[in-house]
């Protein structure tokens, strides 16, 4: 484990226990068993160092997106199941990482403070990729979106339903239950936006043709 890494871990811990505000590069440095000089070395400031632990949380989520993913393609998962996988993947990371710390809700208000940038830009690339697996399963499975919508436009849409759950379960706790009503949120969605691009034709089974009854000639004398 390299230096960075150490820290890192360390500024985690003391951020979790402590908090933003009441935090410090002392408590960060003597939690990884660095002198405060060492750690001034690789961080300038308490923020930038905030900053760091921010975006490595922000590339874990993404990478726990993408393989819940990949992990559900392989298993033959409808849309739905995919997506739920992989939001939840991606939530579920960034939840876990502040589990248990009592200053969850100034975390996650210091995030959007110290590092917007940070969160913009990963708001971009959770979309990204959110929009890029939708497009693929849609190929891949013979699905079309209604009404002109595009993979972005239901990789938005998605957005708004995980917004729109935040609301209920502010920092996203208890994460469970919040896990669960998304997935609800979500499974709707893709119900109504979703449709077979086309019906086979063996699926839509042709009327029966009626007997023509044959005509039958008779022959002088015969009864009727």
């Amino acid at each position: 484990m390299g230096p960075r890494t150490r820290i890192l871990d360390a500024a985690m811990l003391v951020f979790r226990r402590h908090g933003f505000r009441r935090s410090s590069i002392e408590q960060a440095a003597e939690a990884a068993g660095l002198t405060r000089q060492a750690l001034y070395h690789h961080f300038k400031s308490k923020e930038a160092l905030f900053r760091a632990v921010i975006e490595r949380l922000h590339e874990d989520a993404l990478a726990a997106e993408i393989a819940a993913a990949a992990a559900a393609e392989k298993q033959d998962g409808s849309l739905a199941d995919i997506l739920v996988a992989s939001v939840s993947a991606k939530l579920g990371q960034l939840a876990a990482s502040l589990d248990g710390s009592p200053h969850v809700e100034e975390l996650f208000s210091e995030h959007l403070l110290q590092a917007r940038d940070l969160y913009q830009k990963y708001t971009t690339a959770y979309a990204e990729q959110l929009a890029a697996t939708i497009a693929r399963v849609c190929r891949k499975q013979g699905l079309t979106l209604d009404a002109g919508m595009t993979p972005r436009d239901l990789a938005r849409c998605v957005e708004m339903a995980v917004n729109g759950t935040k609301s209920a379960y502010p920092a996203m706790q208890p994460a469970d239950a919040f896990l669960k009503d998304l997935e609800i949120m979500l499974r709707t969605l893709v119900a109504g936006a979703v449709r077979p691009a086309f019906k086979s034709r063996a699926a839509t089974p042709k009327p029966a043709k009626k007997a023509v009854p044959r005509s039958i000639s008779r022959k002088p004398g015969d009864r009727r």
